[in-house]
Protein backbone atom coordinates (compact mmCIF):
# COMPACT_ATOMS: atom_id res chain seq x y z
CA UNK A 1 0.00 0.00 0.00
CA UNK A 2 1.31 3.44 -0.95
CA UNK A 3 1.81 6.05 1.73
CA UNK A 4 0.86 9.60 0.89
CA UNK A 5 3.21 12.36 1.87
CA UNK A 6 1.63 14.81 4.23
CA UNK A 7 0.98 18.19 2.62
CA UNK A 8 1.53 21.38 4.46
CA UNK A 9 -1.08 23.99 3.98
CA UNK A 10 0.21 27.17 2.41
CA UNK A 11 -0.07 30.29 4.48
CA UNK A 12 -0.43 33.64 2.91
CA UNK A 13 2.59 35.86 3.34
CA UNK A 14 2.22 38.42 6.11
CA UNK A 15 1.54 41.95 4.92
CA UNK A 16 4.39 44.33 5.07
CA UNK A 17 3.96 47.76 6.46
CA UNK A 18 2.70 50.13 3.81
CA UNK A 19 0.98 47.48 1.76
CA UNK A 20 -2.69 47.59 1.16
CA UNK A 21 -4.86 50.66 0.81
CA UNK A 22 -2.79 53.72 -0.02
CA UNK A 23 0.40 51.71 -0.62
CA UNK A 24 0.70 52.89 -4.20
CA UNK A 25 0.47 56.51 -3.05
CA UNK A 26 3.31 55.90 -0.59
CA UNK A 27 5.34 54.31 -3.35
CA UNK A 28 4.77 57.28 -5.61
CA UNK A 29 5.71 59.67 -2.81
CA UNK A 30 8.90 57.74 -2.12
CA UNK A 31 9.77 57.73 -5.81
CA UNK A 32 9.13 61.47 -6.10
CA UNK A 33 11.29 62.09 -3.04
CA UNK A 34 14.05 59.89 -4.47
CA UNK A 35 13.89 61.76 -7.77
CA UNK A 36 14.21 65.11 -6.00
CA UNK A 37 17.16 63.81 -3.98
CA UNK A 38 18.88 62.55 -7.12
CA UNK A 39 18.25 65.84 -8.92
CA UNK A 40 19.81 67.78 -6.03
CA UNK A 41 22.82 65.46 -6.06
CA UNK A 42 23.13 65.83 -9.84
CA UNK A 43 23.05 69.62 -9.54
CA UNK A 44 25.66 69.54 -6.76
CA UNK A 45 27.91 67.30 -8.85
CA UNK A 46 27.53 69.56 -11.89
CA UNK A 47 28.60 72.53 -9.78
CA UNK A 48 31.58 70.62 -8.42
CA UNK A 49 32.57 69.55 -11.93
CA UNK A 50 32.40 73.13 -13.18
CA UNK A 51 34.53 74.35 -10.24
CA UNK A 52 37.05 71.55 -10.83
CA UNK A 53 37.26 72.45 -14.52
CA UNK A 54 37.93 76.10 -13.67
CA UNK A 55 40.60 75.09 -11.13
CA UNK A 56 42.29 72.82 -13.69
CA UNK A 57 42.33 75.69 -16.17
CA UNK A 58 43.96 78.02 -13.60
CA UNK A 59 46.53 75.36 -12.68
CA UNK A 60 47.40 74.78 -16.34
CA UNK A 61 47.82 78.53 -16.87
CA UNK A 62 50.11 78.84 -13.83
CA UNK A 63 52.10 75.82 -15.01
CA UNK A 64 52.54 77.38 -18.44
CA UNK A 65 53.70 80.64 -16.84
CA UNK A 66 56.22 78.76 -14.68
CA UNK A 67 57.60 76.85 -17.68
CA UNK A 68 57.91 80.11 -19.64
CA UNK A 69 59.81 81.74 -16.75
CA UNK A 70 62.17 78.76 -16.50
CA UNK A 71 62.79 78.93 -20.28
CA UNK A 72 63.51 82.67 -20.00
CA UNK A 73 65.99 82.09 -17.13
CA UNK A 74 67.75 79.32 -19.05
CA UNK A 75 67.98 81.51 -22.17
CA UNK A 76 69.37 84.36 -20.06
CA UNK A 77 72.01 82.06 -18.51
CA UNK A 78 73.02 80.76 -21.97
CA UNK A 79 73.39 84.36 -23.19
CA UNK A 80 75.54 85.27 -20.18
CA UNK A 81 77.75 82.23 -20.72
CA UNK A 82 78.13 82.95 -24.47
CA UNK A 83 78.91 86.64 -23.94
CA UNK A 84 81.29 85.96 -21.05
CA UNK A 85 83.36 83.36 -22.92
Amino acid sequence: MAVRAARKSKRSAPRRRGEGIGASANGVDRQAQRIKTLERERDRLKTQLKEAGERIKRLEESRTEAVNRIDWVLDSLHNVLENGA
